[in-house]
Order: C-alpha cells, then structure tokens, then sequence
C-alpha cells in the first residue's frame, strides 16, 4: 500500500509540479533531443545512427544550442504537464483513499496515476509534444529551408496551415502513454515512498531522488512502444499511417517488435535523471510552500492581533 497520510493543497500541489517539471525539462531536454533524432532516421527508413554520432553531428552543425532544438516547448509544456500531473494525481488519490485509514490501495493508486496521466496527456502533453516534435525535425534542415524561428512563431505556423488538428496529431497514443506512464511513475514511487516512510520517519535528498530514478526506469521499459507510436505519429510523416493502430501493425511488418524500444537509452537516461530531478525539486518545494504559508499564516494573525488591539 501507498501512504496518503501527506494532504497537500491543491494550489501547492499546481506550483510545486510546474516548477519541478520545467527545472527538470530543462536539465535533461538533450536527451529527449537524441531520443527523437533517433526515432526520426528509424522512421525514414535509414539506419539509425549511434547517439554519439547524432551528438557529434548536432554539435557540428548548429552547436551546443542545437541540442536544445524545441527545448522552449518541451520546458513550457513540462511545466504544464507536471502541475497538471500532480495536481490531479494528488487530488484523485485522496478522493479513493480508504476513508478510515487514508491508505491506498495498489490498484486504487494505479487508477489514481492513469487517471491523472490522461488528463496531462490531453491538456498538456499532446500539444508540446507535437509542436517540440515538429521543432526538432525542421531545424534538422538548412537554416535557409527552416520554417519555424521558434516555440511561438512554430506554433502559431502550424495551428495556420493545419488548424488545432496540428498539434493534437497523435492525441489517442499520446494519451495512452502519458496514462501507462503516469500510472507507473506515480504507483512505483508513491510505493515506494510509502514503504520508506511507513515508520514515521521522513526521507532524505538520496533517497528521493533514487526512489525518483527507480520509478523512472520502470517507466522507461514499461511504456516505450507507447513512445515510439507518439512520436511517428506526430512527425511530418505522419501521413503514411491511417491510426495509431495502423502504425502499430506497420512498425510490426517492417521493422519488427525491437523497434518499439528504439531510442530506449536515452529515454532511460532522461527518466531516470527526470524521476530523481522531478520529486526531489516536487517534494522541497512542497515543504517550502508550507513553510511560506505557515509564515504567511502567522504574519496575518500578528497582523490581526494588531488591529484588535
């Protein structure tokens, strides 16, 4: 079972996940980065190249700054996506507590951590993802062929020539991911959390972020294929495949199971330094929020006893 004594408020819940996840964009945004490339060559019929291949090329041609190529929509979606994760997560797995021990049970968390995975996919996830997507595969082009200057412009120019269908492309599997991710992410750590925690005792920094990083690669291994689906649904190539479905059984046919677990190293090192960054920066922020609002609390009340007086 997974502890629930923890009730944190709703706004805290908001803040305290948008900032973790946009630190924790940031900091591992050039992993995602070299993920993707590699799916795209996948997806080109190519040969995929090696991830320090694709580094040394990316690095050559545009710089460090390539790297971080659609990083401005994935850290403004992230921020999004963690708050919202967080913030419906926290509020779902308090409403299917167990009323008279606040426990919750495995499979109610496993709910709570897919309903709550559902919601981010479809409020946050699908659009950045498809706009961070779009962004990575148009500046691999000359600077000259480029349509996209950057996060605003790019989405602004894709919204114009598709409509809203262009950047919710891929919702069904995205969705589908974000769910199994959430699901799995949330119960591996909530249990995680709750068997370190269960005596009483509060953990510390190491333990978070392990416990962040254990989550991270069950998570990797767990929901990969729903990755993989996401992202060719989302690319410029999207138009070979009819449905999520169809990409599946296409991917099956012509490249077999393996590939659904291509780019799986640096989506593995990406959560697993994302699971540690994330509740690590979720958990300190919460216990400054509260300190902020007990100080605030007190302020007040020293303020009211003033004007009573």
């Amino acid at each position: 079972m997974a502890s629930t004594k923890r009730k944190e408020q709703p706004l805290h819940s908001l803040v305290a996940g948008a900032f973790a996840g946009a630190v924790e964009g940031f900091a591992t945004y050039p992993t995602e980065y070299v993920k993707t490339q590699a799916q795209f060559a996948v997806a080109a019929g190519k040969r995929p190249p090696g991830l320090l291949d694709i580094v040394r090329e990316t690095l050559a041609r545009s710089g460090v700054r390539g790297l971080y190529s659609g990083c401005s929509a994935l850290v403004a979606g992230n921020a999004v996506k963690a708050g919202v994760r967080f913030l419906s997560y926290d509020s779902i797995k308090l409403a299917v507590a167990d009323k008279t021990t606040g426990q919750l049970t495995l499979p109610r968390s496993v709910l709570a951590g897919l309903l709550a995975g559902l919601c981010e996919g479809a409020l946050a996830v699908t659009p950045s993802e498809a706009i961070k997507t779009r962004l990575i595969e148009d500046g691999r082009k000359p600077k000259a062929e480029r349509l996209y200057k950057g996060l605003f412009s790019g989405s602004v120019a894709i919204v114009r020539a598709e409509g809203l269908r262009g950047i919710y492309k891929g919702l069904g599997p995205t969705m589908a991911r974000q769910g199994a991710n959430s699901a799995v992410r949330l119960t591996t750590y909530s249990t995680l959390r709750g068997l370190a925690t269960k005596d009483g005792r509060k953990t510390n920094d190491i333990e978070t972020f392990g416990m962040g990083a254990v989550a991270g690669i069950v998570t990797v291994y767990c929901t990969m294929p729903f990755d993989v689906v996401k992202t060719r649904m989302q690319s410029a190539q999207s138009a070979r495949y009819s449905s999520a479905f169809n990409c599946v059984s296409t991917v099956l046919r012509e490249e077999g199971v393996l590939r659904f677990w291509k780019g799986t190293t640096p989506r593995l090192t990406r959560l697993i330094l994302s699971g540690g960054i994330v509740f690590t920066i979720y958990e300190k922020t919460l216990v400054a929020l509260d300190v902020l609002g007990g100080k605030a609390k007190e302020t007040a009340k020293v303020v009211a006893d003033t004007v009573k007086e």
